[in-house]
């Protein structure tokens, strides 16, 4: 998944083609333009073998689940967290950051998890790519945009020709 800055500056850079797009709009004063939704590529970029560190991949990896008190949650109300905070030198990266709702996030702040007697359920590591792709499989298709069902198969069985 792109960004909707990404596949704006992919569009105007010619690398995409606009499949399909959504009711909103992103303009400046010189144009308006719907923000696309589907895209497809003009030349093949190869995958690479790292994943990308994003916030929903995060949530993905952890199965929306907070690592400190093991309850589900939907995306809008987790965030991340530093195991080691920012403030203590701590970095930005797989192995230092995890799944946290809300409210384990403000009691933990930038104590380390020993200062607020918190554990986390699992050592945080960078996934494979294989294993976010399988773990999106499971993952609700009523949190996509509708114009993104038609090109997605997880739910669908495929026709033989």
């Amino acid at each position: 998944m792109w960004s909707w800055k990404d596949t704006v500056k992919a569009v105007f850079l010619d690398r995409v083609n606009i499949v399909n797009e959504y009711d909103q709009y992103v303009s400046s004063p010189s144009f308006k333009m719907k923000i696309p939704s589907v895209i497809s590529l003009k030349d093949y970029i190869p995958h690479s073998h790292k994943p990308a560190f994003t916030r929903f991949n995060v949530f993905l990896r952890d199965d929306f689940i907070c690592q400190y008190c093991n309850k589900k949650f939907q995306t809008r109300e987790l965030t991340f967290d530093h195991l080691t905070p920012r403030s203590k030198g701590g970095i930005t990266s797989w192995e230092n950051v995890v799944t946290s709702c809300s409210l384990c996030n403000w009691k933990k702040g930038s104590k380390s998890l020993k200062e607020v007697g918190f554990k986390i359920l699992k050592n945080p590591q960078e996934p494979s790519q294989y294993s976010l792709r399988i773990k999106s499989k499971n993952f609700p298709s009523n949190y996509l945009h509708e114009s993104w069902r038609d090109y997605l198969y997880w739910d669908s069985i495929l026709e033989k020709n």
